[in-house]
């Protein structure tokens, strides 16, 4: 019989010795390697991907709101946190990252499942949403239950649109007045979802 660990507990998965588990305040060390490689694919791809600031990486470990992957030696395979918009209504998973080394291995569809599964955890009423130009991020989050929506379904907090602000897209949000940018918006809505067998 396999027993669920508690919540406040990091959960680890451990597959093709990359460890996947929530995020603590010992992987603050972590925050700088994160944000290089958040901002390394950013240029990499040209579009897309808003940079992140350590400190912030470093809150949302030390909140428990975010999963990491290490392979051996500590090193960094994977990244993604979680935000909360409108008071708590809305969740994200954001940041998602891949370390080059790692890549193409089903890596990213593991993170992004906990990632998924923890803001179920945390926020069991709240809408879960992301904006993405990535195909394999979209099909992730289309396994997942999300469906494409407009931009008007997601969030209207301010704040969570400011941090587009660092995307080379920005300005092709700001001409469509937040209705639409190059980015496909997805919702997962749990009051739309189908009962669990």
């Amino acid at each position: 019989m396999v027993l669920n660990p508690p919540i406040d507990l990091p959960v680890i998965e451990t597959t093709t010795s990359v460890e996947i588990s929530i995020a603590t305040e010992e992987h603050c060390r972590f925050a700088g390697e994160i944000c290089h490689l958040i901002k390394t694919a950013a240029a990499q791809r040209g579009t897309g991907i808003a940079e992140r600031d350590p400190n912030y990486i470093r809150k949302k470990m030390q909140e428990g709101k975010a999963i990491i992957a290490l392979g051996r030696n500590d090193q960094v395979a994977g990244f993604c946190y979680i935000e909360t918009w409108d008071h708590g209504r809305y969740a994200v998973n954001s940041g998602l990252i891949i370390s080059p080394h790692f890549r193409r291995q089903g890596l990213a569809r593991r993170i992004k499942r906990r990632a998924f599964e923890l803001s179920k955890e945390l926020y069991p009423t709240a809408k879960l949403f992301g904006i993405t130009t990535s195909l394999a991020v979209m099909k992730i989050n289309s396994d997942l239950g999300y469906k494409p929506v407009t931009f008007s379904e997601l969030t209207d907090d301010d704040e969570f649109w400011q941090g587009c602000q660092s995307c080379p897209n920005y300005d092709v949000l700001q001409r469509m007045n937040r209705q639409m940018c190059l980015c496909t918006g997805m919702l997962y809505d749990p009051e739309h979802q189908p009962p669990s067998e």
